[in-house]
């Protein structure tokens, strides 16, 4: 099935994940596309479309067409950046906070909400996110369980961006009700990201949330994170098993998976250009 690489040493990876941790600042390199677009074009695939990039090490009997469903181009990924980038007319910072919806904000952008296990890398994830707006504070934490609340970030008129409290370890003891709340009333919500975990792929716990979602059927994606941490041979079975369970077991799940590295880089652009794609703000001019 597989044709596997050589195992790669984590040691610089680790180190440079450590130190980001410890100090809260995230690298710049790579967090605009400009300077993602002078790589030569391997690289520039491997971090624009990691998924797609990991089709050379699988067996040609591998399906692969939900690699290539949402395919903007580079054009497409450079337009909606710039709904990334603040300006004086364009502000993209932190809101508020609630920790039950009847203390939520009335917003009328269109929601995405971003919600995952204790230490998925969310923070870090949203970091990457608004890394072209350093003036946003999502405070990147050591400790798992440090979101306590729904935290709301307004990017401007497009679209508000609400990170959720983590599930699992130091959950918040009114998570469910809280979570469940929300996604069940919030009327502008246009997609729920789920984190996992891409070193250990999908977790029990990770399943019970993808139950809730189905459950109230909304659309949600799944993006695989920390894929800068697993070997190559790791994360293509993560893959796979991931891409089987939602073949098998989901509904109301996007059919292709998002993978990122908040280090590198990996896959935020793209990610960027689909949140900016599902709020309604980038129409692809390709399919």
């Amino acid at each position: 099935m597989l044709r596997l690489p050589k195992p790669r040493s984590l040691l610089r990876t680790n180190c440079l994940f450590q130190r980001y941790v410890a100090t809260g600042k995230i690298p710049t390199k790579n967090a605009s596309f400009s300077e993602v677009l002078q790589l030569q074009e391997k690289k520039l695939t491997g971090v624009t479309f990691p998924l797609q990039d990991l089709e050379k090490y699988l067996d040609p009997s591998v399906n692969t067409k939900s690699f290539y469903i949402f395919n903007p181009s580079c054009n497409d990924i450079y337009r909606a950046e710039a709904i990334f980038r603040p300006s004086d007319k364009h502000v993209i910072d932190y809101f508020t906070s609630a920790v039950r919806m009847d203390h939520a904000p009335q917003l009328l952008p269109p929601e995405v909400c971003f919600i995952g296990r204790s230490n998925v890398g969310k923070s870090s994830l949203l970091k990457a996110l608004f890394s072209l707006a350093p003036e946003v504070e999502v405070r990147v934490s050591k400790t798992p369980g440090h979101t306590r609340k729904m935290n709301f970030f307004k990017v401007g008129k497009y679209f508000t961006l609400v990170d959720m409290p983590g599930y699992g370890y130091r959950s918040p003891k009114d998570f469910v009700e809280m979570v469940e709340a929300y996604l069940q009333e919030r009327e502008n919500l246009k997609r729920t990201f789920l984190l996992v975990d891409g070193l250990v792929g999908i977790q029990p716990a990770d399943k019970i949330a993808v139950e809730m979602l189905e459950e109230f059927g909304i659309p949600y994606v799944l993006v695989l994170t920390k894929i800068d941490k697993a070997s190559k041979g790791i994360l293509i079975k993560n893959v796979i098993n991931i891409q089987d369970f939602m073949k098998k077991q989901t509904n109301g799940c996007f059919p292709q998976p998002f993978l990122v590295s908040s280090l590198h880089y990996h896959g935020v652009h793209l990610l960027r250009s689909f949140i900016a794609h599902v709020t309604g703000n980038l129409r692809l001019t390709t399919s």
